[in-house]
């Protein structure tokens, strides 16, 4: 299994997107392309590696030219002679060239490094990633479909269309016009009374609506209030996790285990939702699993609008650790078209785990050339 990253190449491709949703859309309301980073890892053998970077500027700060530069420029040379089975000297080497902030640097960026090392590994070594693991859980994910109406109006449209698409649990964009965000709430409690269903305010509240809305949430059913304050605001979140009126999980302010263990020791939270694709890829995100595992936290598990690789390495992660509640993987939900020989299809509501080894799934280049 004696192999050395031999090169690492970067190209851009977009993604069609069919519906609204508030990342992907212009200040005038008109929807445009949801574009990745595809990250190509070939190894002195010959055998290649694929990974995505999905970074999403009205999210978060990185963006398709800062993962490609910062591949290209700094990454690369670092781990060009590398050994891919090294972990530790991998991250140690990209976390050198790009240094961390509060936490880790460009985690996005480094995930499609990651989803493309995971994926050459898992082929050099013909395992998969529950081999790998010595896990799984479950052989399929349940989704949840992302509710982000403008309008109460349209409420009703929007659950009817995800109900013939097969999916019975939603996840809601909330935040910040709360009177807007709890009528949203009510209709959707009435049209779906034994749904799951939770609140993520990507940190769009202010510390007082939020303590204001969060037991109305409650009183509605929303079995969690995801990111109610953005990350930097911990005196909110220690407040909020005092008032106890509904669970409280974080989401944009983890990045890497070391904040989720540092945020829960300091009772800030009572989960976290997992990213693959925010946290630097799967290396960190099952060291958050394993976490919320193990101090009985609330496991929650969500994505970037991923597609394909992406997407696999997120339902890979959920499967294989069990994920208790629907995931806020919104990829099939938005996105059109796929790269892969065998796009991951969701069937009432649930889409099945890739069994092959690496990432599990294969790229067809012809559907590649045409979305590049």
């Amino acid at each position: 299994m004696a192999a050395k990253i031999d090169r690492i190449e970067t190209f851009v491709i977009h993604y069609p997107v069919a519906g609204r949703f508030k990342f992907f859309e212009t200040s005038d309301g008109k929807s445009f392309a949801r574009p990745a980073v595809m990250v190509k890892i070939t190894a002195d053998n010959g055998m290649v590696g694929w990974g995505q970077s999905v970074p999403t500027p009205r999210w978060s700060y990185e963006t398709v030219e800062t993962v490609e530069s910062t591949i290209r420029g700094y990454l690369a040379p670092e781990l060009q002679g590398q050994d891919p089975f090294d972990g530790d000297a991998i991250a140690e080497r990209m976390n050198r060239a790009i240094a961390p902030s509060f936490s880790t640097g460009q985690p996005i960026c480094k995930a499609g490094v990651d989803l493309a090392l995971f994926d050459l590994t898992g082929k050099i070594a013909g395992q998969s990633a529950f081999d790998r693991w010595g896990i799984r859980e479950q052989n399929q994910v349940e989704l949840s479909w992302t509710l982000n109406p403008r309008r109460l109006e349209d409420i009703e449209a929007n659950v009817e269309e995800a109900k013939i698409r097969g999916y019975a649990h939603f996840n809601m964009k909330v935040a910040p016009d709360a009177a807007f965000d709890l009528e949203m709430c009510r209709a959707v409690r009435r049209l779906l009374p034994d749904a799951c269903l939770w609140v993520d305010a990507n940190g769009g509240y202010d510390e007082s609506t939020a303590l204001e809305v969060a037991p109305k949430f409650a009183e509605l059913g929303m079995v969690a209030f995801e990111q109610p304050l953005r990350a930097n605001r911990l005196g909110g979140y220690a407040r909020l996790k005092k008032q106890g009126a509904i669970p409280i999980l974080m989401d944009e302010g983890i990045v890497s285990v070391t904040e989720l263990r540092e945020f829960h020791q300091l009772n800030l939270l009572d989960g976290a939702a997992i990213k693959v694709a925010r946290c630097g890829g799967l290396r960190d995100a099952v060291r958050q699993a394993q976490y919320l595992r193990e101090h009985g936290l609330l496991f929650f598990g969500s994505g970037l609008t991923d597609p394909d690789l992406s997407l696999a390495a997120s339902v890979l992660l959920f499967s294989a650790f069990g994920l208790p509640y629907p995931a806020a993987l919104n990829g099939p939900q938005y996105l059109t078209e796929s790269i892969l020989k065998q796009p991951l299809a969701v069937v009432e509501g649930k889409v099945a785990a890739p069994g092959g080894p690496g990432l599990g799934v294969e790229i067809d280049e012809t559907k590649l050339t045409r979305l590049r």
